[in-house]
This record gives C-alpha cells, structure tokens and sequence, in this order.
C-alpha cells in the first residue's frame, strides 16, 4: 500500500515512519510540509492509496487543500486536537486519530478501510470514532520533570508560560523564566494541555493565554505574538491561521 504523509512536526513523521515500518505492506512515497507542497504533488503526481494528514499544517489548515484541488483517495486525518471530526469525516475521511498515534489505533484504522473496501462497514464505526473524539477534561495539570539528571520536580501547567523547541529539544518555560526540558513532542503537549488555555501557534511555539502581552501585526499579514516573559524569537501566526487565533483567545 502507498501512504502519502502530509505532516509537519518530524518526530511525528518518524513515529509513523516507525510504525508502517512494524505493520509491513505500508511504502510511504512521500512527505509534505504544507497546503502549498500537497497542492503541487497532487498535480503531477498519482493518487497515492492512502493519505494520512495532519490538520494543522505550515501554512493553514489542512482543509483548505480540499478548496483547492479534488483527493479522490481515503484519507486518515491525524491532529491533536478534537474539535473537527464532523469536517473531516465530508472530505473522505476513513478515520481520525488523536495525537500521540500508536500502532494499535493505525492498525485499526487500516482495518476499517480494508472493510469499507469490502463493503462491512457499519454504523457502529462512526459511532466509535465519535465517542472518542468526545471532548475530554482529562487534561494534564502537573508534570514530573527532570532537573539536573537525577531529580524529578513537579512543573505546575498554569505556570507554563510558553513551550518551544531549542535545538529540536521540547521546553516548557514558566512565568518566572525557570526552563525545563520535556519528554513530550510539541503535539503530544499539545494534546495534554487544556486548549482553552494553550494554543499550537506555529510549529516552534504553543503559548499560554496569559503570557500574551500584546500582539503586533508583521510582514505578509502576519501576526507576531509578544510574550511575558519574552520568548528567545518572533512568535509568528501565519495569515492563513489569524482567525482561528482569534478564534481561540476570543472564547477564552
């Protein structure tokens, strides 16, 4: 079976990798970034068997490809958040996975669209898939984290001012500037953190509410996002995303 993958996190890129790779009978013929590369690859390349895309990419949502260009293939949609499984399932979705993606819950999903093949599917399935993306308050409030290599210390979410990625290491930095390394992929924290308060800016930074001091508008009608305490670089919000931000720190 040929998979594209249309991801923009790498540590995402290699745990799927890493899982077709367990499974066998999976070839992935390609990575992509953004709406733009998707764009360009279905216009000069053939429908691949299988598409697994994250919804939030470089430069937008991942729906916004579907504006764009017809997908004629299924399509296995993959995020960390929960709130557009009604939209994914109008653009061929054969399943949704909620980050971090495990080989059991890929495996599943390849089984259902084997069955969807054969013509099994039933109404339970989309039941299923439904009750699990019911949102969820089971958000992480404490983390245990390594201080000085043999220490574990207790990190308070409300004190996470922002998180970001030095040197392809996760922190999490706390309002009184203390910084601390993270065991977690920037989606898997994502996932972790009530969205309410925490919002994936970019692919470097997921930022608190209340770390935003103010907002000045940038180059190609951008956002750049001023913390407290100030981030080490721009904390930059694509044109394609301003309204879902603003979105989000509206029903805040």
């Amino acid at each position: 079976m040929n998979v594209l993958i249309i991801e923009d996190e790498e540590l995402a890129v290699r745990n799927l990798a890493s899982i077709f790779k367990e499974i066998g009978d999976v070839t992935p013929v390609a990575v992509l970034e953004s709406i733009a590369d998707t764009v360009e690859w279905f216009g000069n390349n053939e429908d691949p068997d299988l598409v697994f895309m994250d919804i939030h990419l470089a430069d937008g949502s991942a729906f916004e490809i579907f504006k764009l260009i017809d997908i004629n293939c299924p399509v296995i949609f993959t995020t960390a958040y929960d709130a557009y499984a009604l939209q994914a399932f109008k653009v061929n979705s054969i399943d949704y996975l909620l980050k971090p993606i495990d080989a059991a819950a890929v495996k599943k999903a390849l089984s259902k669209l084997k069955n969807i093949t054969k013509g099994n599917v039933t109404s339970d399935e989309l039941k299923r898939i439904l009750s699990i993306l019911k949102p969820s308050n089971d958000y992480k409030t404490h983390f245990l984290v390594s201080q000085k290599g043999d220490k574990l210390v207790p990190l308070i979410a409300n004190d996470i001012a922002y998180i970001f990625i030095d040197l392809n290491i996760v922190k999490a930095v706390t309002f009184e500037e203390k910084a601390f390394v993270m065991q977690y992929t920037m989606d898997e924290l994502s996932a972790m953190l009530n969205p309410k308060d925490f919002y994936k800016a970019n692919r470097q930074f997921v930022i608190a509410r209340k770390a935003i001091k103010d907002i000045d508008l940038w180059f190609n009608n951008r956002l750049s996002i001023n913390l407290k305490p100030t981030a080490p670089e721009k904390v930059l919000v694509s044109k394609a995303r301003i309204t879902d931000f603003k979105l989000w720190f509206s029903q805040g």
